[in-house]
């Protein structure tokens, strides 16, 4: 059985140690970094030792999502969640907000959540887990169905945002001043980012899903489900 080398007492390798690696050197490098030669570096062995636990890079990413899922259902449990019985949406918002604060601290995550082929069992669980909050609060079935398509991965605490560019350094004068530039073409969404930002110097609008704006789509979600749920 492959051994961790180094200073110290060899710890065998199992699959566990190997995912909480993956997830470590994501959070390190990056996902892109991610490949089984890293993951073996940052075990101290031969990559060769990692096929007795993990197939190939998708096993891995499989594995990961896993990872991040028992690091959701521990922040979930920690978070002292109310039961449902004693009011549905602070439960529920409670849930995902405990959900986002574990993929905040793994920004990576969501996309490897978005590029699996099939749904993780501790993905269906976790889901259910919202199913049943919602049961408990006096939803039907039918409603229910409708209400997971409508929070979709807010559920899991992380959404896509509408603009969201792949080298946003964060020079917001230079965005604003791109803007500007194209005043004939995009009227309103110059006047909008102009004003949002006379009216609130702290606004949180701009290119990232950050937690102010997340908060809001969520509980205008939750809001109208909870006038469905009255009137059904």
């Amino acid at each position: 059985m492959a051994t961790e080398t180094g200073p110290g007492p060899q710890v065998p390798l199992n699959r566990q140690r190997v995912l909480r690696a993956a997830v470590s050197v994501a959070d390190a490098r990056g996902i892109e970094s991610l490949t089984m030669r890293s993951l073996a570096e940052a075990l101290g062995v031969e990559a060769m030792s990692l096929y007795y636990h993990v197939a190939n890079k998708e096993a891995i990413l499989d594995g990961v999502v896993e990872v991040i899922m028992g690091e959701i259902d521990e922040a979930v449990n920690r978070a002292d969640v109310p039961a449902a019985e004693d009011g549905w949406k602070t439960a529920l918002r409670a849930r995902i907000l405990a959900a986002r604060g574990v993929l905040l601290r793994h920004p990576w995550a969501p996309g490897v959540f978005g590029t699996r082929t099939t749904t993780s069992l501790a993905v269906v669980r976790y889901f259910d887990a919202v199913v049943g909050v919602l049961r408990a609060g006096g939803f039907s079935y039918d409603l229910i169905h409708h209400a997971l398509h409508a929070l979709g991965s807010r559920a899991l605490g992380f959404t896509q945002e509408l603009f969201e560019p792949a080298n946003n350094d964060g020079d917001d004068d230079a965005a604003t001043e791109m803007l500007e530039q194209l005043v004939d073409q995009v009227p309103y969404v110059v006047e909008m980012m102009g004003e949002v930002a006379h009216d609130d110097p702290d606004s949180t609008l701009g290119w990232c899903d950050d937690q102010v704006e997340f908060e809001f789509g969520l509980d205008l979600i939750l809001d109208g489900l909870e006038r469905l749920r009255a009137t059904a």
